[in-house]
Parts: C-alpha cells; structure tokens; sequence
C-alpha cells in the first residue's frame, strides 16, 4: 500500500464516520427528577449532565411544563470516539400544572448539570389559619 493509498482509505473512513454520525438517529432522553411539594409550593430537582444554559428550554404552556434540553460532549483534542451509544444527548420531559401553582412565578437555575425549578403557589391557595373568637 503507497502513502497516497492509505491518505485515500483513511479520508473514506473519515467520511463514513461523519455520515453515520448524521445518519444516527435522535434519542430523546427523559432526565431523572426529584419533586418535593410543600406549602409554599413545588420544588423540582432535574438530572441534565452535559447541558448549557444556552441549550436548555424551559416553557409552560396551557398548564403544563416543558423542559427540553441537548448536551454538550466535547471530545478532547487528538481523542477520537470509538463507540458511542449517544452522539447528541437530548432531554425532554413535560408536567401537568396544577391550578394551585403560579406558572408566571416559576424561578430557574442551573448549576452542575441540575436544574432547579420553584414553583410557588397562588395565594389563594396557600393554606392560612382561621383566626377563631371567643364569645
């Protein structure tokens, strides 16, 4: 095999790697929640390794939570992959608002791969204590 023979195969299998990457399909990946409800309102924790501000969505549409989000797997220089169950790590999970809860108060942060969500709950709906008289 000539130098120019092994530059030939290695840019083919170079390209058959690249088209087989795009040719993957999408794997949507539902993360891993923890929700605590008190009554203030409804805490939830959502596991997203990987994800960026900048690729993470959260929306809330006629009642219901939408969380959408893709990582982001750098590959360190002069390393190649040479297996990968997921090429494009995307997230999506979806929640039923109760009406108790204020949707335009959600508050979000992200901070290592977890993204917190505090929903609070109407004020009409938080529990309060009847004064009682005496008479």
């Amino acid at each position: 095999m000539t130098d120019t023979t092994q530059v030939v195969a290695r840019n083919q299998s170079a390209m058959a790697q690249r088209q087989q990457e795009k040719a993957a399909p999408t794997v949507t990946l539902l993360p891993a929640v923890d929700i605590v409800e008190d009554s203030g309102g409804v805490t939830l924790w959502a596991d997203l390794p990987g994800v960026t501000r900048d690729k993470l969505q959260v929306s809330v549409h006629d009642g219901n939570l939408h969380i959408e989000a893709e990582a982001v797997v750098p590959t360190p220089s002069g390393l190649r992959v040479q297996h990968a169950e997921i090429h494009r790590p995307h997230f999506a999970r979806a929640f039923s608002l109760s009406p108790d809860l204020d949707s335009t108060q959600i508050g979000a942060q992200l901070q290592d791969g977890v993204l917190k969500l505090t929903i609070p709950r109407r004020e009409e709906a938080r529990p309060r204590r009847i004064a009682i008289n005496v008479a």
